[in-house]
């Protein structure tokens, strides 16, 4: 019976891709910000919408952890500063969505890492988050960067970096740490970062929504 219903779920979820294309921020538990960054994702779909050829609904969707809402939509973002937590039944449903052929891009607003890393392994608990290299297609499938994940904001000065899960071979889970992709995507006046900043962040994360797209 499980079977059935995650068959069903399935069919759902590609008829929703074939028919629409909407995105939605992840509503987690935890007491983490979820809802930061509330200009970015309308600011991304619009570069989208203008110069990759996309046509996302304008208004972004809310979707919980636990809901069966989640398959509709082929891309997820999820961002915040602190804890996060999901339980087991939340860490199944979110592994079942990615393996149906979803897409989560988790983006550190600074402060998410020590937190998110530990959640991720109740979704896949045995692998570990791979660090992509500069060469994986979801730097150049429409922007080039030759040397991966751009910097955005300092935070701790670090390298940014980009990390992967993987299901069949196929990236599923995007996690970007020590760039701060979202707050680039914020309008201008929220951080009041150079246009040259701005546009790199909106460049890289239409690379993420046309990989999450089409593959």
């Amino acid at each position: 019976m499980k079977n059935t219903i995650l068959i069903l779920i399935s069919t759902i979820f590609c008829w929703n891709l074939i028919s629409a294309q909407e995105i939605a921020v992840l509503k987690y538990n935890g007491g983490g910000d979820w809802y930061a960054n509330p200009t970015a994702l309308t600011n991304l779909i619009q570069f989208c919408n203008n110069n990759i050829n996309t046509k996302i609904n304008n208004k972004y969707k809310t979707v919980e952890t636990s809901s069966v809402e989640i398959f509709q939509y082929p891309f997820v973002h999820m961002t915040g500063h602190g804890n996060v937590y999901f339980s087991n039944e939340e860490a199944e449903n979110l592994r079942n969505y990615l393996n149906s052929g979803g897409f989560l891009h988790i983006d550190d607003n600074y402060g998410m890492d020590q937190y998110i890393r530990n959640e991720l392994k109740k979704v896949y608990p045995n692998q570990d988050l791979l660090e992509l290299p500069a060469n994986h297609s979801i730097f150049s499938n429409q922007y080039k960067f030759p040397q991966g994940l751009p910097k955005i904001h300092e935070h701790d000065g670090k390298r940014p970096q980009a990390f992967g899960l993987f299901y069949e071979g196929r990236l599923v889970c995007l996690y970007t740490t020590e760039s701060d992709l979202g707050d680039g995507w914020e309008d201008k006046s929220v951080h009041n970062d150079p246009d040259a900043v701005r546009l790199k962040a909106l460049q890289m994360g239409a690379n993420i929504i046309k990989y999450a797209f089409e593959n």
